[in-house]
């Protein structure tokens, strides 16, 4: 696999319509948001789970790019193949329930195994100590929360289920007075929304510790291809319509990197578009106007002015 060379930091705007992109389970499922200003958030976690699920329908079995943090699998088995690869298939790895590395060697053993076999190791990395130890990888992408790019106010949706889970339910639903809707064969739920909001997270690749966990630029590639693609293949009801709308790139001519990442970021800018004219967004003049409810009503602008020439802007989508 090609190494990476290049450092790049990443601007990747998203939508939803009609849907929750992240619930806090915490409020009851309610869309996260920050208290102070009311932004709607996404989390990291939420992100890269999206990031996981493509790669495992894109890639299936295909060598390298398994999936370590999978629903429903059990960490320590995964820990103990890395052992069986090391030590051989004995009796003493398949059984113990407690493995540590015998030296430096065989720990850094351990971790090219699970970073040459799993995709989500080498990319985010992990901390593989449960238990049966296979150490600790610190992964050279890193994502933040994605925040919305103006406040918003979460819908409670009443919605109804006309049949009954079971015989007493239905019973129950019998015996209630003529007329009365809280036995006509529904019962109420409750679900959350938020109408529209475009969302901007940031990501990092860094290209000295990807020479440590072998990510390299067929990853790269795919971690793209992910952030364009992962929305298409994860729709349910209750996360609406999400969209990946914009991934800007600004790749270094290093891979230490050519310029600091904050002023990078701060020259993709998101404007409300009002006619002709761009208006900040959480700008009183907003309030005289409806809010926005399509990604048209935005205008997302990338200044080059000044930038260097050991900086690239790559347009992923």
């Amino acid at each position: 696999m090609t190494a990476l060379a290049n450092r790049y930091d990443i601007v990747f705007l998203f939508d939803v319509t009609n849907g929750n992109p992240n619930g806090d389970p915490d409020a009851g499922n309610l869309p996260r948001m920050d208290p102070e200003t009311n932004k709607g958030l996404v989390s990291d976690v939420s992100l890269k789970r999206k990031i996981r699920n493509y790669t495992e329908l894109a890639k299936g079995d295909q060598p390298g790019y398994r999936i370590y943090v999978q629903e429903g699998s059990i960490l320590n088995e995964k820990h103990r193949k890395a052992y069986q690869d090391i030590r051989g298939d004995t009796e003493k790895v398949r059984k113990d329930s407690k493995l540590n590395p015998q030296n430096d060697e065989e720990s850094k053993k351990l971790t090219e195994f699970m970073c040459r076999n799993f995709f989500d190791v080498r990319t985010f990395g992990a901390v593989m100590s449960t238990g049966i130890n296979a150490g600790q990888v610190r992964g050279p992408v890193q994502v933040t929360f994605a925040s919305s790019v103006e406040s918003i106010l979460p819908l409670e949706i009443s919605i109804t289920r006309m049949a009954a889970t079971n015989e007493k339910e239905k019973a129950d639903r019998a015996k209630g007075d003529e007329g009365d809707e809280r036995t006509e064969n529904r019962t109420m739920g409750r679900k959350h929304i938020v109408p529209y909001a475009l969302y901007r997270a940031h990501l990092f690749v860094n290209a000295k510790l990807a020479e440590r966990t072998g990510f390299g630029e067929a990853d790269l590639a795919h971690l793209f291809e992910s952030l364009g693609s992962m929305f298409e293949h994860d729709r349910s009801a209750a996360r609406g319509e999400m969209s990946a709308r914009r991934g800007i790139a600004f790749k270094h001519t290093s891979a230490m990197g050519n310029a600091h990442a904050h002023a990078l970021f701060d020259r993709v800018q998101v404007h409300r578009k009002i006619g002709d004219e761009l208006i900040e967004p959480g700008s009183d003049r907003l309030s005289n106007y409806p809010p926005a409810r399509r990604f048209s009503d935005y205008e997302v602008t990338v200044s080059r002015d000044g930038l260097s020439e050991a900086v690239e802007i790559v347009e992923l989508f």
